[in-house]
């Protein structure tokens, strides 16, 4: 069989979706079809791995990709490169998830962040397909990832877009819920800090809580800096408190306020929407990251 032929096979992929409450597992083939997939919740690793480990091991998985929670090290000349790093979730600071990963399957294994691996699916198959592009998880935490030129952001190190200062509301007095930052975007915006603000849940307020009005102040300014930045031709935006689809038409408003005039943008229903693939963006992304260093080291 010559190489060009090896190629066009129908590969078995793993892919991981490592979230702040659970691991996405799943395998599937270089077209973007998942054969098998379950959930495992994210408790210290000891408990975790094992589960994800011998989900894999049932499968003659020829590459793994990864989409983790982080901060990460993606440096690849790094001592600690594959690490998920200074996280606060207890146990997982300093985890060695790509050694580990590759020493229990025996398998090459691609590594980016949560957020990177959803913009990718995106890109590839939902709503962002053939767009620069951001994705945006407003969830456990914040995070955006993008496309640029079709490639994915890095640099430094991978974006941290959750952890940016905004203006505050000048009605909200809440310290913030970052254990870094305190009243970065994450510690005011995200899903536990509405949670800790309120004592409610999000998904458990009615539409017209104040909170919303707070959630939509913090959101939209994130947005017009990263649109600011980066000139993303669409945004997504997932994650737990995005399924509050009132929130939409909202942000839509507040981002064309902030503006003032100074940029023209596309209509907000087609350029800031949800997620074409739902709740499948990241694990379909870090599929195609596990396609990905499959192809590579078919060429190698």
């Amino acid at each position: 069989m010559n190489d060009c032929q090896e190629r066009s096979e129908i590969f078995m992929l793993g892919a991981i979706e490592a979230g702040g409450t659970k691991f996405v597992c799943a395998v599937g083939n270089e077209d973007g079809q998942m054969l098998e997939r379950i959930q495992i919740p994210t408790e210290i690793p000891e408990k975790t791995i094992p589960m994800v480990i011998e989900f894999f091991k049932n499968y003659k998985v020829r590459a793994l990709g990864i989409g983790s929670f982080g901060p990460l090290d993606l440096n690849e000349k790094s001592d600690t490169y594959g690490y998920i790093t200074s996280t606060p979730k207890p146990g997982w600071g300093n985890f060695p998830f790509v050694e580990t990963m590759k020493k229990a399957l025996n398998v090459p294994v691609a590594f980016d962040t949560d957020v990177n691996a959803a913009v990718w699916g995106e890109f590839l198959f939902g709503a962002g397909k053939g767009f620069n592009c951001l994705y945006i998880t407003v969830g456990t935490g914040i995070g955006a990832g993008s496309v640029i030129g079709g490639k994915r952001l890095h640099g430094l190190s991978h974006p941290e877009m959750g952890h940016i200062f905004l203006r505050r509301h000048p009605k909200d007095k809440f310290e913030g819920f970052c254990p870094y930052h305190k009243d970065c975007l994450e510690g005011l915006a995200s899903g536990p800090s509405i949670k800790k603000r309120w004592g409610i849940k999000g998904e458990d307020l009615l539409e017209d809580h104040p909170a919303w009005e707070l959630e939509i102040h913090y959101l939209a300014q994130a947005l017009l800096q990263y649109i600011l930045i980066l000139s993303p031709e669409k945004i997504i935006m997932g994650g737990g408190v995005m399924k509050q689809s009132h929130l939409f038409p909202s942000i839509h408003s507040e981002v064309k306020r902030l503006s003032k005039g100074f940029l023209t943008l596309p209509p907000s229903e087609i350029y800031i929407v949800a997620p074409g693939l739902g709740d499948d963006s990241g694990i379909l992304g870090a599929l195609m990251l596990a396609k990905e260093i499959n192809v590579g080291n078919l060429t190698n």
